[in-house]
């Protein structure tokens, strides 16, 4: 009855998405207005982020029972967006997300399951070790079409999507997944000190977004216990705060600017049940500060050092772990099964570490993208990337600038030369095009 009068409430109260391009010379402002509820602001920034729409500024405002946010957005290249018809699209999605009620939250980035398998892993994070989980995957004639890998304090989390060989549908028979499962779970074990944080599993069919199931898989495996060390790039500063007078938690945020930096510590935030009343997020110079004013789902602020101590390290893992490490490297080819294990090899026979890594398969055509490093964490040399591109053959290999990447120098040589160098090569001045 009471899921009956919400819905009732929502339908004569629908969300309000407004979009100007007038108000400001630098970026689209989006101003959203709707019934709150937990998790909206959630649901609102990740359309935006599923968008790669960049947000520059944020305004949050959600006391009572009334959600008005501002945001402030431009797309990659740092332009306003002018498309009508994407424009169109914003307002739709976010209209429908703010619409949802609080029981469908979980339905957000639902993935059509009768397609694919989803498998989710965590372990122990080493040099080869997506070379050896994909090269299984082969040997069980299970193709990754969709995946996504991130390590953190020398752990690695992933979520894979992987379909049937030849069928191309999702692997169904229980033996089978039982098989996949154990050997994935062999691969994932170093030793007798990771059995228990060496783990596999097959996702529900109503997950949320792949991203924010990384940071849960991530959160669950303590990832923000363990020490990071100085050659990982300087830490964020966060602050946790107490505001007596309105009985909120302040947190404060300063950090070097990425994309998809808001939805990682709201998504943080959400899922360890604290609401943002009111926010501030202002980007510039590459470093972004964001303040919020929150409490507990339970009307709390934060009142003891144990938990103000957890939510900081919670927050600091959160801007790490998307905050690449390594040279970007773009991979666009025909999907074939073993693909992925043959690239991913190739990368380990050669020294490679893949810090992070996307990989996306659309009609037919792969388009992976990898984050590397050397074996010490160092800038890669571009004599191994040239012979990288010629041992792979005829695919489409290039080299992208990775704004976040501030790498680690080689002892013979500094970052300057290594670009300089890399651009030069002449194996990077006619690579085919995926277009």
């Amino acid at each position: 009855m009471d899921d009956e009068y919400e819905k009732l409430i929502r339908r004569m109260n629908p969300p309000r998405v407004v979009v100007d391009n007038d108000s400001s010379a630098e970026a689209t402002v989006i101003q959203v207005e709707s019934l709150n509820k937990h998790g909206i602001l959630l649901e609102v920034v990740q359309v935006l982020t599923d968008m790669n729409l960049v947000i520059t500024k944020a305004y949050i405002s959600s006391d009572g029972g009334w959600f008005m946010d501002v945001f402030n957005v431009v797309d990659r290249d740092g332009k306003k967006i002018a498309n009508s018809r994407a424009i169109d699209t914003i307002k739709r999605k976010i209209e429908k997300s703010a619409s949802f009620s609080p029981s469908l939250r979980g339905s957000v980035g639902v993935m059509p399951s009768d397609k694919h398998t989803s498998i989710e892993l965590t372990g122990k994070d080493r040099p080869g070790l997506l070379s050896e989980v994909c090269a299984v995957l082969t040997c069980l004639h299970c193709n990754v079409v969709n995946c996504e890998i991130w390590t953190h304090n020398s752990r690695a989390a992933a979520v894979l999507h992987v379909t049937d060989h030849p069928t191309g549908g999702a692997i169904e028979d229980p033996e089978r997944l039982s098989t996949i499962r154990d050997s994935l779970s062999n691969v994932l074990r170093v030793g007798n000190d990771d059995l228990q944080a060496a783990r596999t599993a097959f996702s529900s069919p109503m997950f949320t977004s792949r991203e924010r199931r990384l940071h849960q898989i991530m959160f669950a495996d303590r990832d923000f216990e363990r020490s990071v060390s100085k050659d990982q790039g300087k830490r964020p500063h966060v602050t946790v705060m107490d505001c007596g007078d309105k009985d909120y938690t302040i947190i404060a945020m300063k950090s070097k600017d990425r994309p998809k930096l808001l939805f990682d510590i709201v998504c943080t935030l959400t899922d360890m049940q604290y609401i943002v009343f009111h926010g501030m997020v202002k980007t510039g110079k590459k470093e972004a500060y964001q303040e919020f004013y929150i409490r507990h789902v339970d009307g709390l602020p934060i009142s003891s050092d144990a938990e103000r101590e957890r939510v900081v390290q919670c927050l600091e893992a959160a801007i790490q772990r998307r905050a690449s490490e390594g040279l970007e490297l773009e991979l666009c080819t025909e999907d074939r099964l073993g693909l992925l294990a043959d690239i991913t090899r190739i990368f380990r026979e050669n020294g490679l570490c893949i810090k992070r890594a996307e990989i996306s398969t659309t009609n037919r055509i792969a388009r992976d993208t990898f984050y590397v490093t050397d074996v010490t964490g160092s800038s890669v040399d571009p004599r191994i990337v040239s012979a990288i591109r010629q041992q792979v053959g005829q695919t489409a290999l290039m080299v992208r600038q990775n704004w976040n990447y501030s790498p680690k120098p080689r002892e013979d040589t500094t970052v300057g030369f290594l670009l300089n160098y890399l651009w030069k090569l002449p194996s990077f001045k006619s690579i085919r095009s995926c277009s």
